[in-house]
């Protein structure tokens, strides 16, 4: 997904501050897209399966919304804000949902808790926060090589 043109974006020692708020942003479209998949999935009583199937997509929707929005707003059309937006966030994404759902199905009780129970939502946090720690780093090391995030830098004004 990287061109050699990305690689020029943000080279070098990135922080961990940086990294964290590449993470935060991840973390924000993944939370709406996953907690909107998961009451969705559990009020309707579907499996675990098709609940989750349903909170990843969402979350890689809302993930890349929110990037493309910002890029959109610097003027960026919008096939190139796709773009921009897969560069950025596929890779951030997909290893927070992963390790988000296996958080999920690793509780006991969690996905079939429904979504009035306490056991549900504290899971829920539980596994965003593990997925937030997880992926941290590696868009730190994504954004050191001018991939991921760094991408998007390049229309921040």
């Amino acid at each position: 997904m990287s061109t050699e043109h990305e690689h020029h974006h943000q080279a070098g020692p990135v922080s961990w501050g940086m990294a964290a708020s590449a993470t935060l942003h991840c973390l924000t479209g993944c939370a709406i897209g996953e907690v909107l998949g998961m009451v969705i999935g559990t009020a309707l009583g579907w499996g675990s399966l098709a609940t989750i199937a349903l909170a990843v997509v969402l979350a890689f929707f809302f993930g890349y919304a929110l990037t493309m929005r910002g890029v959109l707003r610097a003027g960026v059309d919008f096939r190139q804000a796709v773009k921009v937006a897969l560069a950025a966030d596929t890779v951030s994404i997909a290893v927070m949902e992963l390790v988000d759902n296996l958080v999920m199905v690793g509780v006991p009780g969690a996905m079939n808790a429904g979504v009035a129970n306490w056991v549900f939502w504290a899971a829920l946090a539980f596994a965003l926060g593990v997925a937030f720690v997880v992926t941290w780093p590696v868009n730190r090391w994504m954004i050191g090589r001018g991939l991921g995030h760094a991408v998007v830098h390049a229309y921040h004004h």
